[in-house]
């Protein structure tokens, strides 16, 4: 078994950055798909950052992309910058997920709203000045 996702993914799917390395696994999509799909976040996101680090790049196909974010976003909803960095993965592989990328986009802008008021709110009872 791989001991990573990464090293999981790498075998299937190649790296466009680093040799893929010798394996003598049996490797089969849905066996992926199924570790995938019960990673965290973090393992998830690693393998992003590693074998596509500019969004753009990478061998993994456009589908393990938008699950990968989709299962990281389901265990991290309130996060800003990983709804954009969803949004701005959709937008790449659009027009079918342009609706969605703009969504997660307003909900980012919605997140951000929120924590500023909350801020400020705060600042206004303790007579602290947010700035």
């Amino acid at each position: 078994m791989h001991s990573t996702l990464t090293e999981h993914a790498r075998c299937l799917y190649g790296d466009e950055y680093r040799p893929t390395p010798e394996c003598d696994q049996e490797h089969r999509e849905h066996h992926f798909v199924e570790e995938l799909t019960f990673a965290d976040a973090d393992a998830i996101l690693a393998m992003f950052r590693e074998l596509c680090p500019h969004l753009v790049d990478g061998l993994l196909p456009v589908w393990i992309r938008n699950l990968g974010y989709r299962l990281v976003l389901l265990q991290r909803p309130d996060e800003p910058a990983l709804l954009r960095e969803a949004a701005q993965s959709l937008w790449l592989h659009g027009p079918d997920w342009d609706g969605v990328a703009a969504r997660l986009e307003r909900r980012a802008e919605e997140l951000e709203a929120l924590r500023r008021n909350r801020l400020v709110g705060a600042s206004a009872e303790d007579g602290s000045n947010p700035r």
